[in-house]
């Protein structure tokens, strides 16, 4: 039985969520709409655009960024519309997925690295010991790309400490979180295991204020609470397979759980079984996202 309560339903594929404004903003891949929602469960489309959005940030003067998986950039809303912000295509391989943006406005997004789908359609679990390596991107506030770092196992959801020190990947076909440090000119260095997960794809995460990481499994039904080195702190029931998570709320306290029934992208585009689910826990947000 789940641990949580169904916010919201009737998504294709919700990832991304951001709480900003008094709203949780998330991205609905198949619908091809950035959307939010309130505590009350009031949703709105905030946003339409013609590819698969994806990771969520805001530079500091508040416009906002969105990932657009196929094109393998990140957009830039303005007054007339969307703009390129970044092209991140040379980096990058395949789909680009997850981003964190930092108070000056850097982002750092990650993506697939190959077809993910069709991989698992023809090698089932075996992708997971044997896949290509990829790159974690990073992009400063005027647009400028940067390599941040090769060998990549699928980096996904990230978070970044509240001193803007350091920032944490879930790579989610290596099983773990890795650490690195955020240097004063962007560029990372100390690549370390800030936790390994074992029997879990960590996809979205979130940061609470004891340093302690909210993970996603997207190979099941649930959240792990996880602490540096890797002990298991909390687990919280989800209705269904749990691919991304966010602190928000009035207090910081309301934990949102992006859920599907699939991630395979013919099955979530078909039907509409994503939904937003929501627990109460002890601790607050903290850092970014």
């Amino acid at each position: 039985m789940a641990d949580t309560s169904i916010l919201l339903e009737g998504l294709h594929f919700g990832e991304g969520p951001r709480w900003h404004d008094g709203r949780l903003w998330f991205s609905d891949f198949y619908a091809h709409a950035v959307k939010s929602v309130d505590e009350s469960g009031d949703v709105r489309i905030e946003l339409e655009l013609d590819d698969q959005p994806s990771g969520l940030g805001w530079l500091p003067d508040g416009r906002l960024l969105v990932v657009a998986m196929k094109e393998r950039a990140v957009k830039r809303l303005e007054p007339m519309g969307l703009v390129l912000h970044a092209d991140i295509s040379h980096l990058t391989a395949h789909l680009c997925n997850d981003m964190v943006v930092d108070a000056d406005g850097s982002a750092w997004v990650g993506n697939f690295g190959f077809d993910l789908d069709a991989e698992l359609r023809i090698r089932g679990a075996d992708v997971i010991i044997d896949h290509p390596c990829t790159n974690l991107v990073r992009i400063d506030a005027d647009g400028t790309v940067y390599l941040a770092a090769a060998g990549m196992h699928f980096p996904n959801g990230s978070v970044i400490t509240p001193d803007g020190s350091t920032l944490i990947v879930a790579e989610t076909l290596a099983s773990c979180l890795t650490a690195f440090t955020i240097n004063a000119d962007k560029s990372l260095s100390d690549r370390r295991v800030w936790a390994t997960v074992e029997n879990v794809a960590p996809d979205g995460i979130c940061l609470n204020d004891n340093n302690e990481i909210w993970v996603a499994n997207a190979l099941g039904p649930e959240m792990i609470l996880v602490a540096e080195g890797g002990e298991v702190i909390s687990r919280m029931a989800t209705s269904q397979p749990c691919y991304a998570c966010m602190l928000g709320g009035i207090d910081g306290k309301t934990l949102f759980a992006v859920t599907a029934a699939s991630s395979d992208g013919v099955l979530a585009a078909a039907g509409k079984t994503g939904k937003i689910e929501t627990v109460r826990v002890d601790r607050p947000r903290a850092g970014r996202p």
